[in-house]
């Protein structure tokens, strides 16, 4: 989940903001987790790497986005990599300064609260999309599942890839498919869907 404008004082309050150039890590698996973390501007991925050494992308995160939540454990460990795909800006800030404003802002907790539930659902979201949706219907319902926000959407097709699991060449080709079937218009730097219904059909199952 996003959080409201409203909400950004609490954690710059609570914390500091801090400039990451692209590719630059946040943080590493295995790393303490000690700090939370909500995005001001740029865009992030989440990623873990495997026994065998390859990354796996889980998602990618932008604007209003909090991560880093396995900071909310004690003496915990962080489960995934983050890294800027953008130029990004952050607040980082530790659980125990924002405690405090938790009791003055119902909204704050319940936007906390919020985000470990959406974490959770998101995860198996997350199983089901890897293990029975082909490539087009990965790119099909992150397509869907943003233009509920914006018919316009600003990933470029790294990023995409990045969210879906998928190589930039593979999103591109899918892509490619949908603007001859007239689904999206594909622009610089964005993509604008023209038919949410068309792309929708494709993940319904016989």
């Amino acid at each position: 989940m996003k959080i409201s404008d409203e909400l950004f004082p609490y954690f710059k309050n609570a914390g500091q903001q801090i400039h990451y150039h692209k590719n630059d890590m946040i943080y590493m698996q295995q790393d303490d987790a000690q700090n939370l973390y909500v995005i001001i501007s740029g865009r992030v991925r989440v990623f873990i790497v495997n026994s065998m050494g390859d990354e796996v992308n889980l998602t990618t995160l932008s604007k209003g986005e909090i991560f880093g939540d396995s900071s909310f454990l004690q003496n915990s460990y962080r489960p995934t990599n983050v890294q800027a795909v953008r130029e990004t800006d952050l607040i980082s800030c530790q659980i125990d300064d924002l405690y405090p404003y938790l009791t003055e802002s119902k909204e704050l907790t319940i936007s906390l609260l919020s985000m470990l539930t959406q974490n959770c659902n998101y995860l198996s979201s997350l199983v089901k999309k890897a293990y029975t949706y082909n490539r087009y219907e990965k790119v099909a319902a992150f397509l869907v599942e943003q233009a509920a926000t914006s018919q316009v959407i600003t990933y470029t097709h790294e990023e995409i890839g990045y969210t879906v699991g998928l190589s930039r060449v593979t999103v591109t080709n899918v892509l490619n498919s949908f603007v001859k079937k007239g689904y999206i218009e594909n622009k610089y730097r964005k993509i604008i869907v023209k038919d949410v219904t068309g792309l929708a059909q494709l993940l319904v199952k016989d």
